[in-house]
């Protein structure tokens, strides 16, 4: 039995456990792949407060490095459920727990495009944050992808360090607000292209060009681009929780900037909960917030 229970090893999931851990609670963390979150695949940070700029891998070796040396606990193991009660229950592909009170930070993945080497390009090309990586790209062709707030928002964003951005979208109209579209036509580096999908990415160890489909002439076109940033929604993993957490339309849990979900004791930190912005700091900040009020909860 520990105190507290976090699913999830990422920034908000180690956060979490160094607040914990220094408020002197038991921390149990349960990590299904490898911790860190998805800030591993970034190869340079460069807007986190305090620190200049960092690999990604190492951002995240640090805090677990942290974490365990205050007395974390990490499993490599599947959570498959939990349990409400005066005592908590996790359930996993290794047995079962229990604990006091329980940290969500279970994150959520980038949708991806499903192209043959996607994958292996991340990092040399291909990206999933704007703000991230935007300024890698300073003075060179990129494109977007997508057509919701995110994508037209990381379309104006990178047109401010970018010699051109093409803006590729498989409708001929976007989801996204009006005025963030009328803003982008006033941008003259800014390229629509419309009624369009990407159907290969071009180049070698780095991406090079994108070749892309026009759905209505069909037509294949090759546009040649330094990096390709994907924005076409992400994927919360929190369907094992669904029984009890309340989720949004979109599968996010429901909890405000006090992270607190529908059920006392269990609380909801990072990019799995219903925010505005995810970002590394907004991540660790309710890693902060969540281990505080579970720990309150104990007490």
């Amino acid at each position: 039995m520990a105190d507290i229970v976090i699913i999830g090893a990422g920034t908000a999931g180690l956060s979490a456990a160094i607040y914990a851990l220094r408020a002197g609670k038991s921390v149990i963390i349960f990590e299904q792949l490898a911790y860190g979150g998805q800030i591993i695949n970034t190869p340079e940070v460069e807007n986190y407060p305090g620190i200049k700029s960092i690999s990604g891998f190492d951002f995240a070796q640090g805090l677990y490095e942290q974490a365990v040396a205050l007395g974390a606990e990490l499993k490599f193991e599947q959570v498959t459920g939990i349990e409400d009660g005066a005592v908590k229950k996790v359930k996993t592909s290794g047995g079962e727990y229990e604990c006091g009170a329980i940290i969500l930070a279970t994150g959520a993945k980038n949708r991806p495009l499903g192209l043959d080497r996607e994958q292996e390009l991340i990092g040399s090309g291909i990206s999933y944050c704007a703000t991230c990586d935007g300024a890698f790209f300073k003075g060179r062709a990129v494109a977007v992808n997508g057509g919701g707030n995110t994508a037209l928002e990381d379309a104006l964003f990178l047109s401010n360090y970018c010699s051109k951005v093409y803006l590729i979208h498989r409708r001929d109209e976007f989801r996204g607000e009006a005025k963030q579209v009328e803003k982008l036509k006033t941008k003259e580096n800014i390229e629509f292209v419309l009624n369009s999908t990407i159907t290969e990415l071009v180049g070698d160890d780095e991406l090079s060009g994108v070749k892309v489909l026009d759905k209505v002439s069909g037509e294949s076109r090759l546009i040649e681009v330094d990096g390709l940033f994907i924005a076409i929604g992400q994927m919360p993993e929190n369907a094992a929780f669904a029984p009890l957490i309340t989720l949004d339309g979109a599968g996010y849990i429901v909890a405000g900037e006090d992270c607190k979900t529908n059920v006392e004791g269990i609380f909801a930190a990072g990019d799995c909960r219903t925010k505005t912005v995810r970002q590394l700091t907004t991540a660790a900040a309710d890693g902060a917030v969540a281990a505080l009020a579970a720990c309150a909860y104990i007490d």
